[in-house]
This record gives C-alpha cells, structure tokens and sequence, in this order.
C-alpha cells in the first residue's frame, strides 16, 4: 500500500481519543440503511444514523463525507466545496488510521517482488482500504467540478495517483485473500468493482494527449474493463457499493456519452436498471431524474418532461438537487421551441443555482431571442442581460470556464451585430450536443430545420451584406444546416454543407470553432459511408492543424471517441 501522499491528510483530525469502537457488523448494517433511506429522499433521516459516529467508524465517515461531497456537487458553493474537502481530508485520516501500516521489512519485500500475505490482514484493515481508496476518489473529483480545461485534468491526473494504487491494491486483496469464512466478502467484491471500473471508464474518456500523460506516471484505462466490472458491480444485488455501480453505470449511459461523444448509450441497459430501482425507490429523485434523461434521449420530449417534473416535486430537502431537472426542462423546451418556458427554466437556475449565472444568463438570452417579438419586459431584461453576463464570469486558479467565455463573446457579438445573434439557441443545441436527439423525432427536427432554412433565405436575400460578420454567419448557418440533413439522414446533402465550410476557412474571421467542428462533423458521415480511413485522416488533421478555438478541449473529448469508435469497427 502506497502511503506517499497520505502526509497530506495526517492533520485533518485527531483520532488519539476514540472511544466505543463500532464492530463492523453494525456500521455495514447502518451503512445499507443509510443508503436505502438516501435514495427514498429521507436525507435527514440517513444522515441522523451515521452522525452520532463521524470520526469513529469509517462507514459512517465516509457516508457523511458522500453527503457533504454531493452537496458541494449539486451547488457549486465555494463553501459547501471547502466544507466537503475538510470532511474527505478528515475521513482519509481515519480511514489511514484503520489501515495496515508497512514495516521497512514489508516494503522491502516489495521491491523484491514478494508476495504479499494478505490473509494475515483483519477484516477491519481490508475494509479500511477500501474505504481510504473510495474518500480519496471523492476528494479528486472535487478538483475536476472547478474547470475543463487540460490543465485541470493533468493537476487531478496527479491527485488520483495514491488512489488509484489503493483500488489496485484493493483488488489484490480480493484475488489472494483466502474468503472462505468471512461474510462480509460481497461488499469488498462492489467496492473494488465499481472502484476499477470507474477508474477505467473516466481514463478512457480523456482525450489522446491527457492519456499520454497520465500514462507516463503509470494510469491506464479501458472502456471495455470499467464497463464489464461496473456491470459485475451492477448485479451484486446484497452489495453495500452496488448502488454506486448503477449511478455510474446511468450517468454514463444517459449523459456523458451524450456530452463527450457522437455515439448513443445503452439505453437497454439503462431502462433495465431503472425498472428495477424505481421498483425499490418509486419516489427517488435520483432514479425519477435518470428515468426523464432515458426519455430524452428517445426524443420523448413530453415524457421526459413529466419525469422531469416528478423528480423535481419528489423531495424538498435538498433544493439544490431542483437545479438538474430545471437544467434539463430547459433543454427538453428548447428542442420543442417552446421558448418562453425554457427562458423561464434558465430564470429559476438563474436566481437559485450558483454553478455558473455566465451560462444561466446566455441561456435565457438566446431563448428570449428566439421569440417572434419582444415585449418592453423582454427587451429591458435582454439589456439587464447583456450588461450582466460578462460581469457573472467566474475563474477558478485564474481561468475562465470555455462555455463561459464562448457566453460572454456571444454577447459581444450581440452588441456588434446591432442587438442581434443568429438562431442563439439552436447554435446551444448543437455546442450541447443536442442534435442527435432532434434527429430522434422527424418532426422535431424538421422544425428546426425550418427556421434554419428560413436564416438561409435572410441571407440570400442580403440581410448581413458588407457585415464584417457575414461569412461567419453563413458558415454557421451551413453547420447547423448540415447537422440537420444529416439526423433527416440525407448524408450527401449534409456532406456537401461541411465541405462548403471547409472552403470557407480563410473568409472565416470570427467564429474559428465552426472550422474544426465541421470537419468532425464530415468525419462521421464519411465513417458511416465506409471511408473510415478517409475519416480518419481528418480527424488527425483536426488534432494538428486546429487549435486555440473556441470549446476545443470539448471537440477533443468527441474526437477521441470517434477514433477510439472508428478504430474498433475497423478491426471486427
């Protein structure tokens, strides 16, 4: 066991004077009601049983520590995030203070290659393992809420290192450890399954060039080994950890493939999970929420919506967690055009969530701009808007967020185009990654393509003629046309707009990003006609010839999905 960094934690607390040690039988038992009681929305409940023992048992530490973790999660409050890092910082020391320490004699068994013993370990010290490996986990996710940029990921890269010796670790116990008598087995089995798992999956998604780093200091990760163990993880029904391999399995399914990628999650899977977890947690907020997101992705706007809703009015305790279902009613109305209801979705985060007022406040401003008209209210708070938004910038070590800043310039351009933006809230849609799900629903899409066409004839007929913005707006609009034909599945047509843009390169001025996304864009339609090599090609010329555009670091999370996609399907 790997205790290099652990000086950083040794003074979080003091544990000279614990008292009335828990057995371990009572603190998993405490552990699995506290989890059950969680995902019914009985918050208070569950945390009034691991209370009374935090900085004593190191279930009920950890269980604390989850619940300031998804606070600080859910609202983004520089607060409730330093509040949730002494929490972690406090249950590392305990879980350190559990752990089996190394004599020198041990570790110099290791360097020689030795095989550790670990049934000589207490059941106490394997749990205590475990425990340590998921705090720290927690403790390096609170750096990755802060930005996207790559040195983020290479700073959080650093942190995660001692965590993930300690799951490695983990694992070894589980496969040298004789279990025979030990009832307890099965939490271990989730624990290191979800643990792994998670590790492999979030490697996986990091671009080629943040890999190539975390390899050199000995990561690796495999979509493929975290899938299959989270689903191990997944099916150990009596598990303590099984719950945490049916969040990740769904939050990946239903978003981050959805953000990160061109490809589609395993919607199968995700409603198989949600059946049976709405079946033990009919009012859960969490699974009522993941149950709209499966709907959404379908393109069933309508049932999403009433999810959505269900989720929202499920729980009152924890306000915060209202921000995701407003997140997403605002994109469920925007897909529908029904623009009012989406900048009212956009108020309430606007007034209530302290993640980013920047991005609230452009997403209010684009579906206001979107109304046929403006009434005195509408024009006074695009004023109040436009003023505000780069003034609600926030920075985290000196950066601003990418969305941020493509905000604040959206404004800019507002002002420079003489109170005008072209179709803001479709150019949302598509930045999001939200086409995809219009190309779910034929009339859906057919909608926006309507108001796209529309643009298209404002231009032809001179609408941004001697514009310094012209050439932009018509490469835009080719970007969004493009995208369109291609959900209609009319890939020539589509074809045609992205290689238009191409050819637009050098008249672009403004917009940079359009180049670049475009040419991803022709990749995957190339790929899906069968010139995976031709696609290919593109996409590394993207990697080389493209760079400090607006949301890079975005695009280069799709373009490693696609080659990883492109590669394996050229190799079956």
């Amino acid at each position: 066991m790997d205790d290099s960094d652990d000086e950083i934690f040794e003074d979080a607390c003091d544990f000279s004077e614990i008292r009335d040690e828990l057995d371990l039988d009572t603190a998993l038992r405490d552990a699995k009601l506290a989890v059950n009681l969680f995902f019914n929305n009985k918050f208070d409940e569950a945390r009034s049983i691991l209370s009374p023992w935090v900085g004593k048992s190191m279930y009920h530490t950890v269980g604390d520590s989850v619940f300031q973790f998804l606070q600080a999660m859910l609202t983004f409050d520089q607060e409730a995030v330093t509040k949730a890092s002494q929490s972690l910082k406090c249950c590392i020391s305990l879980c350190n203070y559990y752990r089996r320490k190394q004599s020198f004699s041990e570790s110099l068994g290791k360097m020689m290659v030795k095989r550790t013993n670990y049934d000589h370990l207490s059941p106490e010290q394997v749990h205590a393992e475990l425990c340590y490996a998921e705090a720290l986990l927690l403790k390096a996710l609170l750096a990755f809420i802060e930005d996207e940029t790559l040195v983020s990921f290479i700073k959080a890269g650093l942190k995660i290192r001692t965590c993930f010796n300690s799951y490695k670790e983990c694992s070894n116990i589980l496969k040298s450890r004789d279990w025979s008598n030990e009832k307890h087995v099965v939490h271990i089995q989730s624990g290191v399954h979800v643990g792994i798992g998670a590790f492999n999956l979030m490697i996986s998604l990091l671009p080629s060039r943040v890999i190539k780093l975390l390899e050199f200091i000995g990561f690796s990760g495999s979509k493929q080994v975290g899938l299959s163990e989270l689903k191990a993880g997944y099916k150990l029904n009596e598990g303590l950890r099984q719950v945490l391999s049916v969040m990740t399995l769904l939050t990946y399914n239903l978003i981050v493939v959805y953000v990160l990628s061109h490809e589609e999650g395993d919607l199968q899977l995700a409603n198989e999970i949600l059946t049976h977890q709405l079946k033990l947690y009919p009012d859960g907020a969490w699974f009522l929420y993941f149950k709209g997101r499966l709907e959404f992705m379908k393109g069933n706007i309508a049932d999403a919506n009433e999810w959505y809703i269900k989720s929202w009015h499920s729980q009152n305790v924890w306000p915060q967690f209202h921000h995701l279902c407003y997140w997403e009613l605002m994109w469920t109305n925007c897909l529908i055009q029904n623009w009012n209801e989406a900048a009212l979705y956009a108020s309430y985060l606007l007034k209530d969530s302290n993640w980013s007022k920047t991005i609230y406040g452009y997403q209010k401003m684009s579906a206001l701009l979107m109304l046929d008209e403006l009434s005195p209210a509408h024009q006074q708070e695009l004023q109040f808007l436009v003023k505000s938004i780069p003034e609600w910038r926030q920075r985290f070590a000196g950066k601003s967020l990418p969305m941020e800043k493509f905000c604040v310039r959206r404004c800019e351009r507002y002002t420079m185009q003489k109170k005008f933006l072209l179709l803001p809230a479709i150019e949302l849609i598509y930045v999001w990654n939200y086409f995809k799900v219009l190309g779910k629903k034929w009339d859906m899409c057919q909608a926006v393509y309507k108001l796209i066409l529309k643009s298209c004839l404002d231009i032809d007929r001179g609408k941004f003629a001697g514009s310094d913005y012209e050439n932009d707006n018509r490469a835009l609009l080719l970007l969004m046309k493009g995208c369109c034909l291609s959900q209609m599945k009319s890939p020539l047509q589509a074809e045609d707009c992205f290689r238009k843009i191409v050819s637009m390169d050098k008249q672009i001025k403004h917009d940079r990003y359009i180049v670049p996304f475009s040419q991803v864009e022709l990749a995957l339609i190339l790929h899906s006609q069968g010139k995976t090599d031709v696609a290919l090609n593109i996409l590394e010329n993207v990697k080389k010839n493209y760079t400090g555009y607006a949301l890079e670091s975005r695009l280069h999370f799709r373009i490693h999905s696609a080659v990883l996609d492109f590669q394996n399907r050229k190799t079956k």
